[in-house]
Protein backbone atom coordinates (compact mmCIF):
# COMPACT_ATOMS: atom_id res chain seq x y z
CA UNK A 1 0.00 0.00 0.00
CA UNK A 2 1.67 3.39 -1.27
CA UNK A 3 0.21 6.57 -2.68
CA UNK A 4 1.66 9.25 -5.15
CA UNK A 5 1.42 13.12 -4.51
CA UNK A 6 1.87 15.38 -7.88
CA UNK A 7 2.26 18.74 -7.21
CA UNK A 8 0.95 21.20 -9.91
CA UNK A 9 2.95 24.43 -9.42
CA UNK A 10 0.70 26.89 -10.93
CA UNK A 11 -2.11 29.38 -9.38
CA UNK A 12 -4.08 32.11 -11.57
CA UNK A 13 -3.26 34.42 -8.28
CA UNK A 14 -1.27 34.62 -5.40
CA UNK A 15 -3.52 33.76 -1.92
CA UNK A 16 -1.38 36.65 0.53
CA UNK A 17 -1.23 33.74 3.12
CA UNK A 18 0.21 30.96 0.92
CA UNK A 19 3.75 30.05 1.35
CA UNK A 20 3.53 26.66 -1.02
CA UNK A 21 5.70 26.51 -4.42
CA UNK A 22 3.82 28.04 -7.34
CA UNK A 23 4.26 30.45 -10.20
CA UNK A 24 1.20 32.69 -11.59
CA UNK A 25 2.92 32.53 -14.83
CA UNK A 26 1.52 28.94 -17.09
CA UNK A 27 3.96 30.10 -19.63
CA UNK A 28 6.06 26.70 -19.03
CA UNK A 29 2.93 24.82 -18.05
CA UNK A 30 3.71 22.25 -21.43
CA UNK A 31 7.53 21.78 -20.44
CA UNK A 32 6.22 21.28 -17.14
CA UNK A 33 3.86 18.19 -17.94
CA UNK A 34 6.29 17.16 -20.60
CA UNK A 35 8.96 16.87 -17.21
CA UNK A 36 6.19 15.29 -15.24
CA UNK A 37 5.17 12.69 -17.34
CA UNK A 38 9.20 11.60 -18.04
CA UNK A 39 9.61 11.96 -14.02
CA UNK A 40 6.93 9.49 -13.64
CA UNK A 41 9.41 6.95 -15.91
CA UNK A 42 12.68 7.51 -14.30
CA UNK A 43 10.81 6.95 -10.77
CA UNK A 44 8.60 3.92 -11.62
CA UNK A 45 11.00 1.70 -9.19
CA UNK A 46 10.59 3.82 -6.46
CA UNK A 47 8.01 1.81 -4.70
CA UNK A 48 8.85 -1.05 -6.00
CA UNK A 49 6.07 -2.39 -7.21
CA UNK A 50 3.63 -1.66 -4.46
CA UNK A 51 0.15 -1.27 -5.08
CA UNK A 52 -1.00 2.21 -5.14
CA UNK A 53 -4.20 2.89 -3.06
CA UNK A 54 -3.99 6.43 -3.02
CA UNK A 55 -3.44 9.76 -5.82
CA UNK A 56 -3.29 13.03 -5.01
CA UNK A 57 -3.19 15.52 -7.23
CA UNK A 58 -2.09 19.32 -5.25
CA UNK A 59 -0.35 22.24 -5.64
CA UNK A 60 -0.66 25.16 -6.65
CA UNK A 61 -4.25 24.60 -8.59
CA UNK A 62 -4.10 21.45 -9.75
CA UNK A 63 -8.02 22.29 -11.39
CA UNK A 64 -6.07 24.77 -13.91
CA UNK A 65 -5.03 21.71 -15.61
CA UNK A 66 -6.62 20.94 -19.01
CA UNK A 67 -9.15 17.38 -19.54
CA UNK A 68 -5.69 16.20 -22.36
CA UNK A 69 -3.05 17.27 -20.18
CA UNK A 70 -4.82 15.31 -17.50
CA UNK A 71 -5.43 12.32 -19.40
CA UNK A 72 -1.58 12.33 -20.26
CA UNK A 73 -0.76 12.14 -16.58
CA UNK A 74 -3.07 9.30 -15.67
CA UNK A 75 -2.14 7.30 -19.06
CA UNK A 76 1.66 8.03 -17.33
CA UNK A 77 0.24 6.32 -14.08
CA UNK A 78 -1.08 3.32 -15.35
CA UNK A 79 1.48 2.64 -17.80
CA UNK A 80 4.05 2.73 -14.66
CA UNK A 81 2.47 1.76 -11.24
CA UNK A 82 -0.12 -0.68 -10.38
CA UNK A 83 -3.08 1.56 -9.17
CA UNK A 84 -5.84 -0.55 -7.28
CA UNK A 85 -9.20 -0.73 -8.62
CA UNK A 86 -10.39 0.78 -5.66
CA UNK A 87 -7.62 3.67 -5.32
CA UNK A 88 -8.77 6.97 -3.45
CA UNK A 89 -8.07 9.87 -6.26
CA UNK A 90 -8.54 13.33 -5.13
CA UNK A 91 -8.00 16.83 -7.06
CA UNK A 92 -7.39 19.99 -5.49
CA UNK A 93 -9.87 22.31 -6.99
CA UNK A 94 -10.73 25.87 -6.82
CA UNK A 95 -14.01 27.04 -6.68
CA UNK A 96 -13.72 28.85 -9.76
CA UNK A 97 -12.69 26.37 -12.09
CA UNK A 98 -15.56 23.90 -11.22
CA UNK A 99 -17.87 24.08 -14.33
CA UNK A 100 -19.70 20.91 -15.41
CA UNK A 101 -17.65 20.22 -18.43
CA UNK A 102 -14.66 19.87 -16.42
CA UNK A 103 -16.37 18.02 -13.68
CA UNK A 104 -16.89 15.68 -16.32
CA UNK A 105 -13.65 15.00 -17.40
CA UNK A 106 -12.28 14.33 -13.99
CA UNK A 107 -14.33 11.44 -13.60
CA UNK A 108 -13.75 10.26 -16.91
CA UNK A 109 -9.90 10.09 -16.25
CA UNK A 110 -10.55 8.47 -12.97
CA UNK A 111 -10.66 11.42 -10.22
CA UNK A 112 -13.17 10.19 -7.60
CA UNK A 113 -12.74 12.63 -5.04
CA UNK A 114 -12.40 16.41 -4.65
CA UNK A 115 -10.79 18.93 -2.21
CA UNK A 116 -12.06 22.12 -2.66
CA UNK A 117 -10.57 25.47 -1.57
CA UNK A 118 -13.39 26.75 -0.31
CA UNK A 119 -11.90 28.96 2.52
CA UNK A 120 -14.73 30.93 4.23
CA UNK A 121 -18.37 31.84 2.33
CA UNK A 122 -18.27 35.45 3.05
CA UNK A 123 -16.91 37.58 0.22
CA UNK A 124 -14.82 40.14 2.58
CA UNK A 125 -12.91 37.13 4.07
CA UNK A 126 -12.08 36.08 0.73
CA UNK A 127 -11.32 39.39 -0.64
CA UNK A 128 -8.40 40.00 2.65
CA UNK A 129 -7.36 36.38 1.73
CA UNK A 130 -6.96 37.69 -2.00
CA UNK A 131 -8.70 35.03 -3.21
CA UNK A 132 -9.60 34.36 -6.81
CA UNK A 133 -13.45 32.99 -6.41
CA UNK A 134 -15.97 34.54 -4.61
CA UNK A 135 -18.55 33.92 -1.85
CA UNK A 136 -21.10 32.64 -4.69
CA UNK A 137 -18.98 30.32 -6.80
CA UNK A 138 -18.27 29.30 -2.94
CA UNK A 139 -21.58 27.93 -2.84
CA UNK A 140 -22.96 27.33 -6.18
CA UNK A 141 -19.60 25.30 -6.60
CA UNK A 142 -20.61 22.21 -4.27
CA UNK A 143 -23.85 22.37 -6.28
CA UNK A 144 -22.00 21.17 -9.49
CA UNK A 145 -19.93 18.85 -7.80
CA UNK A 146 -22.60 17.07 -6.32
CA UNK A 147 -24.76 16.90 -9.32
CA UNK A 148 -21.82 15.68 -11.03
CA UNK A 149 -21.99 12.84 -9.03
CA UNK A 150 -19.01 13.44 -6.57
CA UNK A 151 -20.00 12.90 -3.37
CA UNK A 152 -16.67 12.23 -1.69
CA UNK A 153 -15.86 15.47 -1.31
CA UNK A 154 -14.07 17.57 1.19
CA UNK A 155 -13.64 21.75 1.55
CA UNK A 156 -10.94 23.46 2.97
CA UNK A 157 -12.09 26.18 6.03
CA UNK A 158 -9.92 29.08 7.30
CA UNK A 159 -10.27 30.44 10.61
CA UNK A 160 -8.90 33.23 12.86
CA UNK A 161 -8.71 35.93 10.25
CA UNK A 162 -9.01 39.26 11.71
CA UNK A 163 -12.50 40.03 10.14
CA UNK A 164 -13.83 37.25 11.02
CA UNK A 165 -16.71 36.85 13.84
CA UNK A 166 -17.17 33.80 15.82
CA UNK A 167 -20.82 34.17 14.27
CA UNK A 168 -19.37 34.23 11.00
CA UNK A 169 -17.32 31.17 11.75
CA UNK A 170 -20.29 29.15 12.85
CA UNK A 171 -22.16 30.32 9.64
CA UNK A 172 -19.42 28.75 7.72
CA UNK A 173 -19.62 25.69 9.41
CA UNK A 174 -22.75 25.28 9.41
CA UNK A 175 -22.71 26.12 5.76
CA UNK A 176 -20.56 23.21 4.99
CA UNK A 177 -22.73 21.05 7.20
CA UNK A 178 -25.88 21.91 5.01
CA UNK A 179 -24.43 21.10 2.06
CA UNK A 180 -23.56 17.54 3.52
CA UNK A 181 -20.18 17.81 3.08
CA UNK A 182 -18.47 14.51 4.49
CA UNK A 183 -15.10 16.21 5.11
CA UNK A 184 -13.46 19.44 6.67
CA UNK A 185 -10.25 20.30 6.49
CA UNK A 186 -10.18 23.11 9.06
CA UNK A 187 -6.38 24.90 9.43
CA UNK A 188 -5.82 28.10 11.59
CA UNK A 189 -4.71 31.21 9.56
CA UNK A 190 -0.83 31.09 9.53
CA UNK A 191 1.40 34.20 9.25
CA UNK A 192 4.54 32.39 7.18
CA UNK A 193 7.80 34.19 6.81
CA UNK A 194 8.11 35.69 2.99
CA UNK A 195 4.48 35.78 2.40
CA UNK A 196 2.87 38.50 1.42
CA UNK A 197 0.54 38.52 4.16
CA UNK A 198 3.83 38.84 6.36
CA UNK A 199 5.01 41.61 4.67
CA UNK A 200 1.88 43.56 4.64
CA UNK A 201 1.31 42.59 9.09
CA UNK A 202 4.58 44.01 9.14
CA UNK A 203 4.38 47.40 7.35
CA UNK A 204 0.83 48.13 9.21
CA UNK A 205 -1.23 47.49 5.95
CA UNK A 206 -3.16 44.57 7.69
CA UNK A 207 -4.31 43.32 11.05
CA UNK A 208 -2.65 40.90 13.04
CA UNK A 209 -3.91 37.84 14.08
CA UNK A 210 -5.42 37.28 17.10
CA UNK A 211 -4.41 34.25 19.12
CA UNK A 212 -6.71 33.85 21.28
CA UNK A 213 -9.68 34.50 18.90
CA UNK A 214 -8.00 31.37 16.66
CA UNK A 215 -8.23 28.91 20.07
CA UNK A 216 -11.63 29.87 20.58
CA UNK A 217 -12.37 28.94 16.73
CA UNK A 218 -10.96 26.02 17.47
CA UNK A 219 -12.78 25.00 20.43
CA UNK A 220 -16.12 25.90 18.72
CA UNK A 221 -15.27 24.46 15.99
CA UNK A 222 -14.42 20.92 18.17
CA UNK A 223 -17.76 20.84 19.76
CA UNK A 224 -20.02 21.95 16.48
CA UNK A 225 -18.68 19.00 14.68
CA UNK A 226 -18.52 16.44 17.53
CA UNK A 227 -21.97 17.07 17.99
CA UNK A 228 -23.05 16.67 14.34
CA UNK A 229 -21.08 13.39 13.93
CA UNK A 230 -17.78 14.02 12.67
CA UNK A 231 -14.82 12.20 14.08
CA UNK A 232 -11.73 14.66 14.97
CA UNK A 233 -8.94 11.92 13.22
CA UNK A 234 -6.13 14.26 12.79
CA UNK A 235 -5.79 17.79 14.63
CA UNK A 236 -6.99 19.91 11.14
CA UNK A 237 -9.33 16.86 9.68
CA UNK A 238 -12.84 15.92 10.46
CA UNK A 239 -14.87 13.22 8.54
CA UNK A 240 -18.09 11.63 8.23
CA UNK A 241 -17.16 7.86 9.22
CA UNK A 242 -15.79 5.88 6.62
CA UNK A 243 -15.18 9.34 4.96
CA UNK A 244 -11.44 9.85 6.02
CA UNK A 245 -9.23 10.75 3.89
CA UNK A 246 -6.71 7.68 2.91
CA UNK A 247 -3.86 9.72 1.45
CA UNK A 248 -3.22 11.89 3.95
CA UNK A 249 -3.91 9.43 6.65
CA UNK A 250 -1.12 7.27 4.91
CA UNK A 251 1.08 9.86 5.68
CA UNK A 252 -0.15 10.15 9.21
CA UNK A 253 0.59 5.84 9.58
CA UNK A 254 4.17 6.18 8.09
CA UNK A 255 3.48 4.60 4.92
CA UNK A 256 5.92 5.02 1.75
CA UNK A 257 4.59 7.80 -0.78
CA UNK A 258 6.05 9.03 -4.02
CA UNK A 259 5.99 12.84 -4.74
CA UNK A 260 6.18 13.80 -8.47
CA UNK A 261 6.90 17.69 -9.81
CA UNK A 262 8.58 20.74 -8.73
CA UNK A 263 9.05 20.53 -4.57
CA UNK A 264 7.18 17.44 -4.03
CA UNK A 265 8.43 15.12 -1.23
CA UNK A 266 8.59 11.62 -1.36
CA UNK A 267 9.13 8.72 1.72
CA UNK A 268 9.79 5.04 1.24
CA UNK A 269 9.99 3.86 4.64
CA UNK A 270 13.76 5.13 5.92
CA UNK A 271 15.04 7.92 3.48
CA UNK A 272 13.38 11.22 2.29
CA UNK A 273 14.01 13.10 0.01
CA UNK A 274 12.48 16.25 -1.85
CA UNK A 275 12.81 17.80 -5.41
CA UNK A 276 13.83 21.32 -6.44
CA UNK A 277 11.37 24.02 -5.86
CA UNK A 278 11.95 25.98 -8.96
CA UNK A 279 9.75 24.97 -12.09
CA UNK A 280 12.85 25.92 -14.36
CA UNK A 281 15.56 24.21 -12.94
CA UNK A 282 12.87 21.06 -12.66
CA UNK A 283 12.07 21.12 -15.96
CA UNK A 284 15.82 21.03 -17.02
CA UNK A 285 17.22 18.31 -14.47
CA UNK A 286 14.56 16.07 -15.88
CA UNK A 287 15.10 16.76 -19.74
CA UNK A 288 18.87 15.75 -18.73
CA UNK A 289 17.63 12.86 -17.49
CA UNK A 290 18.65 13.41 -14.02
CA UNK A 291 16.28 13.58 -10.91
CA UNK A 292 16.87 17.11 -9.16
CA UNK A 293 16.01 16.22 -5.27
CA UNK A 294 17.92 15.98 -2.03
CA UNK A 295 17.74 12.99 0.25
CA UNK A 296 18.15 12.18 3.74
CA UNK A 297 18.73 8.78 5.53
CA UNK A 298 16.51 8.94 8.42
CA UNK A 299 18.56 7.86 11.82
CA UNK A 300 16.08 5.58 14.43
CA UNK A 301 15.95 8.99 16.68
CA UNK A 302 14.24 10.84 13.69
CA UNK A 303 11.75 8.14 13.07
CA UNK A 304 10.69 7.91 16.84
CA UNK A 305 10.23 11.90 16.63
CA UNK A 306 8.43 11.88 13.16
CA UNK A 307 6.51 9.14 14.95
CA UNK A 308 5.61 10.74 18.03
CA UNK A 309 4.75 14.21 15.96
CA UNK A 310 2.51 12.95 13.26
CA UNK A 311 0.27 10.04 15.77
CA UNK A 312 -0.45 12.54 18.56
CA UNK A 313 -2.21 14.10 15.84
CA UNK A 314 -4.67 11.57 15.28
CA UNK A 315 -7.78 10.10 17.18
CA UNK A 316 -5.95 7.03 17.43
CA UNK A 317 -2.81 8.81 19.17
CA UNK A 318 0.74 7.44 19.72
CA UNK A 319 0.74 3.20 20.70
CA UNK A 320 3.22 2.84 22.98
CA UNK A 321 3.00 -0.89 22.34
CA UNK A 322 4.29 -0.03 18.85
CA UNK A 323 7.11 1.89 19.92
CA UNK A 324 8.16 -0.93 22.16
CA UNK A 325 8.50 -3.44 19.33
CA UNK A 326 9.69 -0.73 16.96
CA UNK A 327 12.31 1.34 18.89
CA UNK A 328 12.55 -0.81 22.57
CA UNK A 329 11.13 -0.96 25.97
CA UNK A 330 13.32 1.96 27.30
CA UNK A 331 11.66 4.47 25.06
CA UNK A 332 8.13 3.23 26.08
CA UNK A 333 9.23 3.87 29.44
CA UNK A 334 10.40 6.94 28.96
CA UNK A 335 7.91 8.07 26.85
CA UNK A 336 4.83 7.06 29.31
CA UNK A 337 7.63 9.02 32.22
CA UNK A 338 7.86 11.93 30.36
CA UNK A 339 4.00 12.10 29.56
CA UNK A 340 2.60 12.05 32.98
CA UNK A 341 3.30 15.93 33.37
CA UNK A 342 0.81 16.68 30.60
CA UNK A 343 -1.76 13.94 31.63
CA UNK A 344 -1.64 15.96 35.48
CA UNK A 345 -2.47 18.96 33.76
CA UNK A 346 -5.31 17.26 31.38
CA UNK A 347 -3.41 18.16 28.19
CA UNK A 348 -3.02 14.32 27.34
CA UNK A 349 -4.54 11.08 28.86
CA UNK A 350 -3.46 7.67 28.77
CA UNK A 351 -6.33 5.54 26.84
CA UNK A 352 -5.29 1.62 27.14
CA UNK A 353 -1.97 1.51 25.58
CA UNK A 354 -2.15 4.98 23.57
CA UNK A 355 -1.42 8.40 24.56
CA UNK A 356 -4.13 10.65 23.06
CA UNK A 357 -4.26 14.68 23.21
CA UNK A 358 -7.52 16.36 25.22
CA UNK A 359 -9.37 19.09 23.66
CA UNK A 360 -7.08 21.60 25.83
CA UNK A 361 -4.53 19.52 24.77
CA UNK A 362 -4.54 20.34 20.71
CA UNK A 363 -4.33 23.66 21.21
CA UNK A 364 -0.82 23.02 22.77
CA UNK A 365 0.15 20.26 19.65
CA UNK A 366 3.08 20.70 18.52
CA UNK A 367 4.57 21.69 21.73
CA UNK A 368 3.70 18.49 23.30
CA UNK A 369 5.30 16.56 20.74
CA UNK A 370 8.02 18.68 20.63
CA UNK A 371 8.50 17.92 24.58
CA UNK A 372 8.37 14.72 23.93
CA UNK A 373 10.90 14.35 21.61
CA UNK A 374 14.08 12.27 22.06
Amino acid sequence: MAGIYIHVPFCKKACHYCNFHFSVSLKSKNDFIAALLKEMSLQQNYLQQEAITSIYLGGGTPSLLEEDELQQIFKQLRTHFSIAADAEITLEANPDDIVSGKLQAWKTVGINRLSIGIQSFFETDLAWMNRAHNARQAKDCIVLAQRAGFNNLSIDLIYGTPGLTDEQWQQNVSTAMAFNIPHLSCYALTVEPGTALQKMIVQHKKEDIDTEKQARHFLLLMDWLQQAGYEHYEISNFARPGCRSRHNSSYWAGKKYLGLGPSAHSFDGRSRQWNIANNGLYIQSIEGNMLPFEEEILTDTQRLNEYIMTSLRTLEGLDLNYTALTFGEKVRQQLQTNSNRFIATEKLWLNGDALQLTKEGKLFADGIAADLFF
